[in-house]
């Protein structure tokens, strides 16, 4: 039976502590608040979820050229008018207005899975820096030192091992 690792804790350099609320009817209007926000936002949630699992899919795509093939096939029945040309750029626009909020979604919750994950990762490996598992709540300046710092160590690996493979290469040439 392998045996269960225990993860050290992560702990925030700049750990900013929960606000505190006033008073219990403060309270109460916050929790009741959430409720209804959390009611909405569950409710996009799911909606956006069902939504890109349709839209990722062929036959969303095969409706949507079906959709422009019929108003093209329709232009000479309409004469290519000023009317018939709106209903396609206002039926685009429309719908590319709702899939920017659909996609956003998606990506947000494609990317917080993703910082969970790599969290998760970092945590359980021993030798990682848990500085690195709340990374995304670091500044762009705190960010962009992070980066140039581990840039530096990758640099200073990889010589490290051009040097040994040169050894190395030297050794079976000799």
């Amino acid at each position: 039976m392998a045996q269960a690792r225990s993860k050290p804790k992560v702990v925030a350099e700049n750990a900013r502590p929960a606000p505190k609320l006033a008073s219990k009817a403060a309270s109460a209007k916050s929790s009741a608040e959430s409720a209804g926000d959390n009611f909405w936002s569950e409710k996009f949630s799911q909606a956006a979820c069902v939504t890109a699992h349709w839209m990722g899919k062929p036959i969303a795509f095969l409706v949507a050229a079906a959709a422009v093939l019929v108003w093209a096939a329709t232009g000479p029945l309409f004469g290519y008018s000023d009317t018939w040309q709106l209903v396609i750029n206002t039926s685009t626009t429309i719908v590319t207005f709702l899939m920017v909020f659909l996609i956003q979604n998606t990506q947000n919750r494609d990317t917080m899975a993703l910082q969970l994950k790599l969290s998760e990762l970092i945590i359980a490996v021993n030798e990682a820096e848990n500085r690195f598992a709340n990374a995304e709540d670091l500044s762009d300046e705190e960010l962009e030192k992070l980066h140039e710092e581990l840039r530096n160590q990758a640099e200073t690996t990889l010589g490290a091992l051009e040097g040994r493979r040169a050894a190395r290469d030297k050794k079976k040439a000799s």
